[in-house]
C-alpha cells in the first residue's frame, strides 16, 4: 500500500531556493521538447515568474496558449521508446538452477493448467510462464531480468511486448486492488515464488483464460508481495491478450474475488475483452450532498443544475456555494431557487469554498462539483457511491470532456509534477488502464466524491492552497490509513474548463505543494509506470531499471 510522506511535518521540506530550482529544471525539460528554438533562448530571460512574463503570456493569442489535440494513434508511444535488449549478469545454468519454466506450444488454458500444475511439483523456487514461439533467449532473458529483482518478493512481473513493438505494455510499480478488479495488471512476465503459489491453491482450471487472472486475485487477497520490474520482455501472444473468451472468463473470476471480500457486485463487460466494469451494489443508498461553488455566470450554473436534476439517485441534495455574485439576473436565481445556498463572501478561495460548503452538509457523501460542469447519465451517483461506498476508498472521480469532446481528465498523474491524464492529447492509447475502474494518486476537484466523515477527519481542504493543488493534496492526505482514490472512466461529464475561474493560478500554492510532497524529488506515482514523464502535452520514455 503506498504511502505518500509529507515533507512539511518532518522537518525536510526544501528550501525556497531549491524550490525555485526544481521548477528551473522542470520547466527546461518541458521547453526542450514543446518549444521552438527561438522560444528556449527568449522564455528563461523573462524569469518563471515575474510581472513582464505574466504580461507576456496575457498578450499571447488564445490560440497559442491553446496547444490542439494530438490525434488519438501514435504509432510509436511513449515517445523516444526504442525497444532494447535487457541486461543482466546471471549465467543460464544459474537460472535453470532457481527457475522451472512452464513452456507453451499454444494459448489453450488446458495446456496452461497442466504444465503449471507439473511445473509447482517441481523442486525449484521460482516458476515462469512463456510461450515456445518467443524463443530460447527471449526466456533466458526473462527469466534472468526477473530473477535479479526478486529479494523480499513473490511475485517480480515485468513490461512486455504490446500489439507491435513500437506500442510496450508499461505497468505500474503497485499494483492497485481496485485495477486488478478491472483487469490483469501484472500479465506476463511474471515470475511466481513456487511455494506462495502452492499455499494460494495454483491455477484453476475452471477460471479458463482467465487463469493466471484468477491467481493474482488470489494471491493478492492472501498478500503476497508484487515487485514491478521496468523492463519490456515477451509477454503474453495477441490471442492470448484478446480471445473473446477472456471476458465471460475474466468476469466471473472477478466476480467471485468480489464475493469473496463479501462485496455485491454487477461485473459487466467493456470494449476490451481483458477489461470489466465492476459496479457494487448498494443495499441502501446513503445521502449525498453536491456542492457547487459559483460566481455569477448563471448560464453555467443553471445549466449544471438542471442536469444534476435529472439524476436518478434517490437521496441527493444540492448546495450552491455563493461567492459573491453581483448581477441582477443570478441573484433572483439564487433567490428563488429551491435548493440550499450558502454565502461565501471575499476573494476567491476554492479550498475554503469547499469547507464551508462542507460544514453546512449533513450528507454521507459529499460531491464537489464545478459549476461549469454538465452531466451526461442519470445513474452517475449510482455509480460513483457505489466505488465510495467500499471501504477501502476515500474519493472517487469521473472522466471529464471538453464541450468538443476532448478528454480533459482522466486521473491526475504525477509524472514528475501532478497534471491530467488524456486519452488522445497525452496519452495517445485507449488501453486496458484506461478503460479499467483503477487505483490512482489524485483526481480533480471538479467531479470529486468522498465520505464527509472522512473530509472532516482530514480537516477539510487546506485553505493555504487556495486555488490549485487544494484537490490533489486532499486525495494524497486522504490515502495514509490504506485507503485508495480510484477512478471511474465510464462516468462521464462535460467540463466547460476555466469559465469561471479563468487562468488564475497563484505561484504560491504550487510552491506550497511541491515542499509539501517533495515534487520533482522522491515523490512517486505509484501508479503509473516508472518509465513514463509527462513534459508538455507529450509523453516520454526513460529508462528506470533498478539498481
Amino acid at each position: 500500500m503506498p504511502k505518500f510522506e509529507r515533507f512539511d511535518l518532518n522537518g525536510r521540506a526544501a528550501s525556497t531556493r531549491e524550490t525555485a530550482r526544481r521548477w528551473r529544471k522542470f520547466r527546461r525539460d518541458v521547453r526542450r521538447v514543446t518549444s521552438s528554438p527561438a522560444a528556449r533562448v527568449f522564455l528563461p530571460l523573462l524569469g518563471e515568474d515575474t510581472r513582464r512574463r505574466r504580461l507576456v503570456e496575457h498578450l499571447r493569442p488564445a490560440t497559442a496558449r491553446i496547444a490542439p489535440p494530438a490525434p488519438r494513434d501514435a504509432a510509436v508511444f511513449p515517445l523516444n521508446y526504442i525497444a532494447s535488449s535487457p541486461e543482466f549478469t546471471l549465467t543460464r545454468e544459474e537460472v535453470a538452477e532457481y527457475v522451472e519454466l512452464v513452456e507453451l506450444d499454444s494459448s489453450e488454458t488446458d495446456e496452461l493448467v497442466e504444465k503449471f500444475g507439473r511445473a509447482l511439483a517441481s523442486t525449484k523456487e521460482w516458476v515462469l510462464v512463456v510461450h515456445r514461439d518467443a524463443g530460447e533467449f527471449a526466456h533466458y532473458a526473462a527469466a534472468a531480468t526477473l530473477l535479479s529483482h526478486h529479494e523480499r518478493a513473490d511475485v517480480v512481473f515485468g513490461d512486455e511486448t504490446g500489439d507491435s513493438v513500437a506500442l510496450p505494455i508499461l505497468k505500474p510499480p503497485v499494483v492497485g486492488p481496485h485495477t486488478l478488479w478491472s483487469y490483469n495488471v501484472l500479465g506476463r512476465p511474471a515470475l511466481l515464488r513456487r511455494s506462495t503459489v502452492i499455499r494460494s491453491g495454483g491455477l484453476r482450471a475452471e477460471a479458463g483464460r482467465a487463469a493466471e487472472h484468477d491467481l493474482f486475485l488470489r494471491l493478492a487477497e492472501d498478500r503476497a508481495v508484487f515487485r514491478h520490474v521496468p523492463v519490456v520482455l515477451a509477454g503474453r501472444s495477441l490471442e492470448e491478450r484478446h480471445h473473446p473468451d477472456l471476458a465471460p472468463d475474466t468476469q466471473r473470476v472477478v466476480a467471485q474475488a468480489l464475493e469473496r471480500r463479501g462485496i455485491t457486485a454487477l461485473v459487466a463487460p467493456t470494449s476490451r475483452p481483458s477489461v470489466v466494469r465492476w459496479s457494487p451494489i448498494v443495499e441502501s443508498w446513503p445521502s449525498v450532498d453536491i456542492v457547487i461553488p459559483t460566481r455569477d455566470r448563471l448560464d453555467l450554473l443553471a445549466q449544471c443544475i438542471a442536469s444534476v436534476e435529472t439524476s436518478s439517485y434517490p437521496h441527493f441534495a444540492i448546495t450552491i456555494l455563493d461567492n459573491g455574485s453581483v448581477e441582477p439576473g443570478t441573484r433572483e436565481y439564487l433567490a428563488r431557487t429551491p435548493h440550499r445556498v450558502v454565502g461565501c463572501p471575499g476573494p476567491f478561495n476554492y479550498a475554503a469554498l469547499i469547507n464551508r460548503g462542507v460544514a453546512h452538509c449533513r450528507g454521507d457523501y459529499v460531491l464537489t462539483l464545478n459549476n461549469d460542469t454538465t452531466v451526461r447519465s442519470v445513474d452517475w451517483l449510482e455509480q460513483l457511491v457505489g466505488v465510495a461506498s467500499l471501504d477501502d476508498v476515500s474519493v472517487v472521480g469521473a472522466t471529464l470532456l471538453d464541450r468538443g469532446d476532448v478528454h480533459e481528465h482522466d486521473g491526475i498523474v504525477i509524472a514528475p509534477y501532478p497534471q491530467h491524464l488524456r486519452l488522445g492529447v497525452n496519452y495517445l492509447r485507449e488501453d486496458e488502464s484506461l478503460l479499467a475502474r483503477r487505483d490512482v494518486s489524485a483526481v480533480t476537484g471538479a467531479a470529486q466524491l468522498f465520505s464527509r466523515r472522512l473530509f472532516l477527519e482530514l480537516g477539510g481542504m487546506d485553505e493555504r492552497l487556495a486555488v490549485v493543488m487544494n484537490d490533489v493534496d486532499l486525495c494524497l492526505r486522504s490515502q495514509e490509513q490504506a485507503l485508495h482514490v480510484v477512478m471511474v472512466p465510464d462516468v462521464v461529464l462535460t467540463h466547460f474548463a476555466g469559465s469561471t475561474r479563468g487562468r488564475l493560478d497563484p505561484i504560491e500554492d504550487r510552491d506550497r505543494f511541491v515542499r509539501r510532497w517533495d515534487v520533482f524529488g522522491t515523490l512517486r506515482d505509484p501508479y503509473l509506470s516508472e518509465s513514463l514523464r509527462l513534459l508538455g502535452a507529450t509523453f516520454h520514455y526513460r529508462s528506470t531499471v533498478p539498481d
